[in-house]
């Protein structure tokens, strides 16, 4: 059964639809957004592999005209390079203004895609079709678009909401486990935020997340999303509350820069670590109860995710952090005010909150204890 989430918001509303199979039914539920039968489908190599030709078939079959556009899979494709490469070749389409096109993939898909269609020709619209997990219940949702900078993540973007996100659970099925896993770190997050209940259901069903079981992935999915769509609707522009979605964020970009945005670590992965470390920062402030951090710790590894660099058989390990240059990206994220950093920091699980008064040193101590 698909299920319906809209995001409500007050100028440019849309819905996210959940379900099995939808890819299957794409052609027929894009069609009636088209101003006419003609689009651009963007996605990477590993999705074209294993996904597109079904997609292609839905397009066909509702007599919709398409080309399609593969870009390199990887966090690097999130770049001025790729970016511009990208508007070049939808220029040479001849897309027009009213059109509407196709960001099928993961997060990085959809980042980029989306941040092209905001500045092409000054604005065209987009549909999101996630394919992994974490573009399922994170990316695909609320309008964040952007590239990475060698300075720092993310940091050269746009608000610019989708008319229509598919998701098609049974996408996840050609999914390798470690791209489920660092989509994972993105469901625990909300539960982390608000969600106490949440939390403890992803304690009792985490697992059957992970190996496949549908009802567990559909519930897991819907309510993520219920939770995002909710804080979107409060928050478009991240001038408030949307900012407690970064749990965890501010140091995994640390993490993510020194990787160089590799493969060596995986956005959802440097989550995972950073959401362990915004734990240990509250607990070292003596703001949440140890239990709670370590609680977390244990569910992420009995899952399979990192929850530090070292000391671990993840490929993260290789790469050499100083706590220096780790804090140096912090100083670049890009939700500091007034020069200071918010940090989101909890008082317990399901209870997250902004502060902007951290102490460097503690900071510091944080990175210290996770690289070492």
């Amino acid at each position: 059964m698909t299920q319906k989430i809209t995001v409500s918001l007050e100028n440019h509303s849309y819905d996210i639809l959940v379900g099995e199979g939808l890819l299957d039914q794409a052609g027929a539920l894009i069609a009636p957004l088209l101003p006419r039968l003609k689009t651009v489908v963007i996605t990477d190599e590993n999705v074209a592999k294993h996904q597109l030709p079904r997609l292609e078939k839905s397009l066909v079959s509702s007599d919709i005209e398409f080309d399609t556009i593969i870009m390199p899979a990887g966090e690097a494709t999130k770049s001025f390079h790729h970016l511009e490469r990208l508007l070049d070749q939808l220029l040479s389409l001849k897309l027009e203004r009213n059109d509407i096109i196709i960001a099928f993939g993961g997060g990085v898909i959809g980042d980029l895609v989306g941040f092209a269609a905001s500045i092409y020709m000054r604005g065209i619209d987009f549909i999101q079709i996630p394919t992994t997990l974490l573009a399922q219940v994170d990316s695909s949702v609320g309008g964040k678009t952007g590239i990475n900078s060698p300075r720092g993540k993310n940091l050269v973007g746009s608000f610019h909401q989708p008319c229509l996100v598919l998701t098609d659970v049974s996408s996840l099925n050609s999914l390798p486990k470690r791209h489920l896993l660092a989509g994972y770190a993105e469901v625990v997050k909300y539960g982390l935020i608000d969600d106490a209940a949440f939390f403890g259901w992803l304690e009792k069903n985490g697992q059957k997340i992970i190996a496949g079981d549908p009802e567990a992935r559909m519930s897991a999915i819907v309510k993520s999303c219920q939770a995002k769509a909710r804080i979107v609707a409060e928050d478009e522009k991240e001038r408030g509350n949307r900012a407690l979605l970064n749990l965890g964020h501010t140091f995994g970009h640390a993490l993510e820069a020194e990787a160089g945005y590799s493969d060596l670590l995986f956005h959802g992965e440097a989550v995972a670590i950073g959401m362990v470390m915004a734990f240990n920062l509250s607990v070292k402030m003596g703001l949440c109860p140890k239990k709670d951090a370590e609680r977390l710790q244990n569910h992420l590894e009995g899952i399979g995710l990192p929850t530090r660099v070292s000391n671990t058989d993840h490929p993260i390990s290789q790469v050499k952090m100083t706590t220096e240059r780790l804090y140096s990206h912090v100083l670049q994220d890009k939700k500091k005010s007034g020069g200071r950093v918010n940090f989101v920091i909890v008082s317990a699980i399901g209870k997250a909150f902004l502060n902007n008064k951290i102490d460097p040193k503690d900071v510091k101590d944080i990175f210290h204890a996770a690289i070492n």
